[in-house]
């Protein structure tokens, strides 16, 4: 990847347990699922997501550098069930209209005040009991109508697993 200011991958060790949980809430079953990847930076988490057979990875990546990499890489995986978008993380959300996803990936670049913004875009975008993963530098709590279903910490990040919830009884 590209040396970008803002760009921090996800760990390995993080990122195994993410799919690790992804792969027990969905009893394996990846092949009919919807994946945004908001921040996609060195796209670790849509590749991964990608190689775990999902149908459908859009990636979003305001950086062009970044996103000119991810395309090479893409290109070279012969994943093409990937989509890779160059824009703001807010604007590509709000103009979303008839896009649903399972999993929304959001690793935003730190103090910047990211996640209080997208959090009331997010319902609009997900499925019924769709996924939200974050990661962000300190323990965060669910907005209304989300649940925090795992968490936990590696190094300086905290990350996080949660659902829609809004629609539960």
């Amino acid at each position: 990847m590209p040396d970008v200011e803002t760009l921090r991958p996800t760990p390995d060790r993080v990122r195994e347990t993410l799919f690790n949980w992804l792969n027990h809430l969905w009893g394996g079953e990846f092949a009919d699922k919807q994946v945004l990847d908001l921040f996609a930076g060195s796209g670790a988490l849509g590749f991964e997501a990608a190689s775990r057979g999902v149908a459908h990875v859009q990636m979003v990546e305001r950086d062009r550098t970044a996103a000119a990499a991810l395309r090479t890489l893409r290109d070279k995986l012969k994943a093409d069930m990937i989509r890779i978008h160059v824009g703001d993380a807010m604007q590509v959300t709000e103009r979303m209209d008839a896009s649903r996803f399972d999993l929304i990936l959001l690793d935003p670049p730190f103090g910047q005040g990211w996640l209080p913004r997208l959090w009331p875009l997010l319902p609009g975008i997900l499925t019924e009991r769709g996924l939200v993963y974050v990661e962000a530098e300190s323990p965060i709590e669910a907005p209304e109508g989300f649940t925090i279903l795992r968490q936990d910490k590696a190094g300086a990040v905290h990350y996080h697993l949660l659902e829609f919830a809004a629609l539960r009884k």
